[in-house]
């Protein structure tokens, strides 16, 4: 099924005229070969694979659902009713141990530099103190990633999560530009993940409640997915249980609680009391993700991988 499924979009991509991003109307950019449409003289521009701006006649835009592409199942993208997932990243607590983005990475079977959650020394000037800040998928309610998917691969569910269904998505890499927060990853080689292909069960297009962690596949797009299938299971995501300093809270903004494992709280009274904000609010994105300010640290920065080398020391110790 795989394999029919990428000959599926490697097909699309050779017959491509052009492959824009979505008109005013939500329409997207399919092909065929010239005979089988009647132009009708009027031209539109568009971006092709190439990057190249391109005139090409308006009858060969259809909408999405037009494509003869797979697409997930209906339950992976109604998500859970009466849900709004969204998560708190205290950077006062962050000290770079990375144990999220092992956590990650290991439950997500993600390789090498495509890591969906990652650690950044932040500085505002050389005069100021830095801190560390994890960055992650922001989950947006106004999501320009899912705006500009030609192919419907990228989409929003009811309960906030945003997801990609990389069996349908076709590589343009339009989500990617879209994305204010630099939050997506390309595969642009294959995949090296030994033999987790031969483990899992490939009759399923992406992570879902009942499946996750899925082979990444060549020439698609990947992202953190809010760990959906911990979700189901009444557990929290992977980088929250992972954490040992408490960084990330996780939780339903409709119940007004989060909780990162070891501490429950309101969410309201958190933001309130600790002057909790979104990045680029000027953007009307909305994020899902919320960040409380690194004020109050208790422990020294510590630079490079100081903290990560002495964890997994610890880590070590513990194991033995």
């Amino acid at each position: 099924m795989k394999e029919k499924n990428n000959n599926t979009r490697r097909n699309f991509l050779k017959k491509g005229i052009a492959l824009g991003a979505f008109t005013a109307t939500g329409l997207a950019i399919t092909s065929f070969y010239k005979d089988e449409v009647e132009e009708t003289g009027e031209k539109v521009k568009l971006l092709s694979p190439k990057g190249e701006i391109v005139e090409i006649d308006k009858a060969y835009v259809k909408a999405p659902q037009d494509l003869h592409l797979p697409i997930s199942s209906e339950k992976i993208r109604e998500g859970f009713p009466n849900r709004k997932f969204i998560m708190v990243i205290d950077l006062a607590r962050c000290k770079n141990a990375l144990q999220c983005v092992d956590a990650c990475n290991k439950h997500h079977h993600i390789t090498g530099k495509n890591a969906w959650l990652k650690v950044y020394k932040m500085q505002e000037s050389k005069d100021t103190a830095p801190y560390w800040m994890p960055s992650t998928c922001q989950h947006c309610d106004q999501p320009a990633c899912v705006t500009v998917c030609p192919v419907d691969a990228t989409f929003k569910r009811r309960d906030g999560i945003v997801l990609i269904d990389n069996e349908r998505c076709i590589g343009c890499r339009f989500c990617m530009a879209a994305c204010p927060y630099s939050a997506r990853v390309f595969n642009w080689e294959e995949p090296n993940q030994g033999e987790i292909t031969m483990n899992l069960d490939m009759n399923h297009s992406m992570p879902s409640p009942e499946h996750a962690g899925l082979p990444s596949i060549k020439g698609t797009v990947d992202k953190c997915d809010f760990c959906p299938h911990q979700i189901d299971k009444g557990e929290l995501p992977h980088c929250v249980t992972a954490c040992p300093n408490g960084v990330f809270y996780f939780g339903d903004k409709y119940e007004d609680t989060v909780t990162n494992g070891d501490e429950t709280v309101r969410l309201s009274k958190l933001l309130e009391d600790k002057a909790g904000y979104r990045l680029m609010e000027e953007l009307n994105t909305q994020p899902s993700v919320y960040y409380l300010p690194p004020n109050n640290r208790t422990d020294d920065f510590k630079d490079g991988l100081e903290n990560y080398n002495e964890f997994q020391s610890v880590k070590k110790q513990e194991e033995s």
